[in-house]
């Protein structure tokens, strides 16, 4: 065979080789492959597929396990919380700043303007790339006895806190609690059998790890927002074209409503005498402590200075009138 004909086809071949490579995702859902985030991956995948790509969806109910999946290259792409996504995008991770987010309609402004073109530099860090963010509700503190009702009754409690969330463990710390180490496997597990007195969840948690069990009949939630959980796509830089990267947060995000209609089934399902409503008064006060901690850790480097900023513009166009967009010591 002519040696230029033997090297278009060998390119030949190459192409088809490339073009019918499957990419591999591994996707955290505490309830495996019949979970909502796991359906909710798969159908943003259908959408987003082309001719050229394939990909093949693999459920991890042990996110640190899907984590190292990813990290060793046994999948090309991961949908994981976006607390465990900050170590690898700093930026998107701090969208779970304890108490930036206190709305869902502030959250889905985020999500609006993070999903477009002139976001990606921020998406994009050089080494991994953002390709969609979900929400999966806010987080709540779950506590064993409704008494607990105010921060200094927090002193001295049990709280599980995840042994790589930084952030959880400056603020279980700074109210004088006591940190129990935990993973995502057994935080409920430790509420459950009484080894805490608080666990930290969205939602969801109340079924998936039967939470109702360590609330029993004296427990509670308070109905306040700690923080914004998410549900992140995340894949290495330059492993996509940016037309199909852009394409794909752009479907995130107009798909907002729909993962917002699960959020809000689970949070509906549970029993309405658990949750617990606090005063304005009191609001406010825990507002500017979650802002002097979200200060520290951004001083600390544990949360990305400019999804703060983002953060605050976003909250001041919500209430100008708060104190934080007047202070001298802004986000």
């Amino acid at each position: 065979m002519n040696k230029k004909i033997l090297i278009v086809v060998m390119v030949f071949i190459s192409n088809i080789a490339v073009a019918n490579k499957t990419t591999n995702i591994c996707v955290f859902d505490p309830l495996g492959a019949n979970g909502d985030a796991y359906h909710l991956i798969k159908d943003h995948i259908f959408e987003i597929t082309t001719k050229d790509l394939k990909f093949k969806l693999q459920p991890y109910t042990d996110e640190s396990v899907a984590m190292g999946d990813f990290l060793t290259n046994k999948c090309g792409i991961i949908a994981a919380t976006g607390i465990r996504i900050r170590e690898l995008s700093p930026f998107s991770g701090s969208i779970s700043a304890i108490g930036a987010i206190p709305t869902y309609g502030e959250l889905k402004t985020l999500i609006n303007v993070i999903s477009r073109p002139k976001a990606k530099k921020y998406m994009d860090n050089g080494r991994y790339s953002v390709l969609g963010v979900f929400p999966l509700g806010a987080g709540y503190l779950f506590m064993d006895n409704k008494s607990i009702d105010s921060v200094s009754k927090l002193a001295g409690k049990k709280i599980a806190t995840l042994d790589y969330q930084k952030d959880a463990i400056h603020m279980v710390n700074h109210v004088g609690a006591t940190v129990v180490p935990a993973d995502i496997t057994n935080f409920g597990g430790k509420f459950n059998n009484g080894s805490v007195n608080i666990c930290y969840a969205p939602a969801f948690a109340y079924d998936a790890y039967e939470l109702y069990k360590g609330l029993n009949d004296r427990g509670g939630i308070i109905n306040y927002p700690l923080a914004q959980m998410t549900l992140q796509i995340l894949t290495k830089s330059k492993s996509f074209s940016e037309n199909f990267e852009q394409n794909s947060l752009k479907v995130a995000a107009s798909n907002f409503e729909r993962a917002l209609k699960i959020v809000k089934k689970h949070e509906n399902k549970i029993d309405e005498k658990y949750w617990m409503n606090i005063p304005e008064t009191s609001i406010v006060k825990y507002q500017e402590m979650f802002r002097q901690n979200r200060l520290e850790l951004r001083d600390s480097g544990k949360y990305d200075k400019r999804m703060l900023t983002l953060l605050r513009q976003i909250r001041c166009k919500t209430n100008a009138q708060a104190a934080e967009c007047t202070s001298s010591d802004k986000e």
